[in-house]
Parts: structure tokens; sequence; C-alpha cells
């Protein structure tokens, strides 16, 4: 019910302008060993379309042990250098490249970009209109470059969609939190002097903006901007890059969903039992796991006991809801005809999928997604 309702409010935003442009940023893009990419990146946010004495890009390279540093001092950036092997992960480098900003008191928010992204050329200026009317936290539309290389990547591009648009934009029309996405997000200064950073888990995106709603901040969503990432075609290096991710959100579920709970029942706040709901859907590989094991224990019993024949409806209301989620994410992928063949062999990325949840080894460590596009 909870994807169904997203997907029947997920009708297109407006977009904002900014009566000003005199709000200053400082963009910050956490590194580590990211040589092959960063030029590409700094190139793309030094094209932002925003008045140039305004904004910075600050580069932090991260526990490097390759060219990056260089690499984004010689594209144009500023390069704050960070070794420190007993604190590592993004969150660790977000935190510092935080503290950096507000000693210099140059910027009144500050932008996440990922090491491995093009960005739209209006992304300060979506993220100023919200600003400008109050806001403290926004997200930009998250979303892939290379979504057409291959089958898995078009499959991504639709998860992604039904994730970072749908629900985004749903969130958005309900004037609840949308989130924080790990590429493309905005805080103010202001917010950060009220709310520090301390999110260092496997998802400290989604570990933040968690902690941004137990405080009583929403995250915005500005869907005309975009920074789009590459995502991984080599089976090996999706399967690390998907393990760190679905274990950092398994183990917020663990850690934030009662408090968010807490705090919805005692604020009776819409924001908090929203961020909770969200927190508890389960990546779509296992919702579709789920329904469909519903759907067929549902039909087993329906056939031998008659009585449960109020399951079987259940259990088809509940997949007609999740095929309705799932080709509304598809329709906003631009994933095209080509994307709706490749949801034909969704099974088989699914049953992928489950069995990385099966090995646990687990790292804290930053470790650089290995990407072979070709």
């Amino acid at each position: 019910m909870y994807l169904l309702m997203q997907t029947l409010m997920s009708r297109a935003l407006p977009a904002l302008h900014p009566t000003t442009r005199s709000l200053r940023f400082d963009v910050i893009v956490p590194a580590h060993n990211e040589a092959h990419a960063i030029a590409k990146t700094v190139s793309s946010l030094l094209q932002i379309n925003w008045p140039r004495d305004h904004f910075r890009v600050l580069v932090v390279a991260d526990n490097c042990s390759d060219t990056t540093a260089a690499l984004a001092d010689a594209a144009g950036a500023t390069v704050l250098e960070r070794s420190d092997t007993s604190r590592r992960g993004k969150g660790y480098a977000l935190q510092f490249a935080f503290l950096r900003s507000r000693m210099d008191e140059r910027a009144d928010a500050v932008v996440v970009v990922d090491a491995d992204s093009v960005v739209s050329p209006n992304l300060l200026e979506a993220l100023a209109a919200r600003i400008e009317r109050g806001a403290h936290a926004v997200q930009v539309h998250h979303g892939v470059i290379n979504a057409q290389i291959a089958w898995r990547t078009r499959l991504l591009a639709i998860a992604v969609a039904a994730v970072h648009v749908v629900r985004s934009r749903a969130r958005e029309w309900a004037q609840v939190s949308a989130g924080i996405r790990g590429n493309g997000w905005c805080v103010t200064h202001a917010l950060l002097r009220q709310v520090d950073y301390n999110a260092f888990s496997l998802a400290e995106d989604l570990e933040f903006g968690i902690d941004l709603g137990l405080r009583g901040y929403r995250v915005f969503y500005a869907g005309e901007a975009e920074a789009c990432q590459e995502m991984v075609v080599d089976a090996n290096a999706a399967k690390k890059q998907r393990q760190r991710w679905e274990r950092g959100r398994f183990e917020l579920i663990g850690s934030r969903t009662l408090p968010l709970l807490r705090a919805a029942l005692r604020r009776r706040s819409a924001l908090c039992l929203d961020l909770a709901l969200d927190l508890i859907v389960l990546p779509l590989s296992y919702v579709v796991l789920n329904v469909g094991a519903l759907l067929l224990i549902s039909v087993l019993a329906a056939h031998f006991y008659p009585a449960f024949d109020a399951w079987l409806w259940i259990s088809l209301a509940c997949a007609a809801c999740l095929v309705l989620y799932v080709l509304r994410g598809w329709q906003l992928s631009g994933t095209g005809a080509r994307g709706l063949l490749d949801l034909a062999g969704a099974p088989l990325f699914i049953i992928w999928k489950t069995a990385l949840m099966l090995e646990r080894k687990r790292s804290a460590d930053w470790i650089r997604t290995e990407r072979k596009i070709s």
C-alpha cells in the first residue's frame, strides 16, 4: 500500500527558480583513489551555471594512494588531502570537509557530489531556489549515466527511478522528507550548526537523512536538477557494491526503525512515520521475493483449503501494486523498450542479488568500486 500510494502521487513537480543569485556554496567531492574519473567530475562541476565567485569545488583526497589529488588540482579544484587509516570511510571524509568549509566561512551551504558523477548546469540554481524558500536540506535527482550500456545497468536504472523519482516526488508532494540519496545533496551551514554530522555507517547518506528527520528537518526534493553516476557492469564489482549498500541499510533498519516510530507517535510526526515506513520497505528485489512467496503460498493454500481464498485475492492485489510501481519506475527511467524487455529477465537478477546476502563478509572500509564500463 505504501508503494502504491507513492506511485499514484508521483506526478511531476513544478520547477522553482531563485529570486537572487547571492547564495554561496562549497561543492564537496569525497574521493578515494578516483584518478580515473575525478578530472571529468571537476570539469562538470566547474561548468555549473552560477556566479563563479559564489562557489568552489573542494575535492577531499581521502587516504589516496594514486594521483587523485594532483589530477583534481590540475582540473581546477581546491584539494584537501586527508590521511587517517584508523577512521576510514566516506562519512569521515565528509565530516572533515564540512568542518573545513565552516572554518573558511566562505559558503552558506555545502553540496555533496560523488567523484564519478556528472551534474546538470542548473544544480546550484535548483538548490538555491529551495533554500531561499526556507529549506535547509535538499536532494536533487540521483540518476544513472550509463543506463543503456547493459541489461544490468538498465535494470538498476529502473530500480533507481522507482526509488529516487517515484518515491521522492510523492514524498515532496506529501511535504515529508525525500531522504538523502548519497549523491547530489545539500545542507546549509545553519543546519549543520544545529545537527552535527556524525554518520559513519555503510549507508551514511540514509543515516544522516534519518538524523535530520529525528531533529525535525525534512529534505526537500529538486527533481529538475541531477547528479548522474556510473553504474558498474562487471558482476564482481557490482556484487561488492550491492553488498555494502544493502548491509548498511539492514543495519539501519535494526537501529533506527524503533526510534523513528517512537518519535512519530510522541510528536504525531508524519515526517518520522514516513521515514520509518521508507526504511522498512526492503530493496525492490526482496519485495518481489516476498510478494512472489506470498502469492505461491496463497495459491497452494486456496487450492487445498478454500477458506484461504481471501489470501489469494490479497496476494494478487499486492502483486498488482508492485507491478504498477515497477512500471512507473520503468516509465521514468528513460530505458525505453529495451528496459521493458530486460524486466522479463529480472528474476535472474533478483536471484543474484539475494545470493549476495548469504555471504557474511563485512567491511566498513571505503573501497573504491572497480568500474569496467565497455
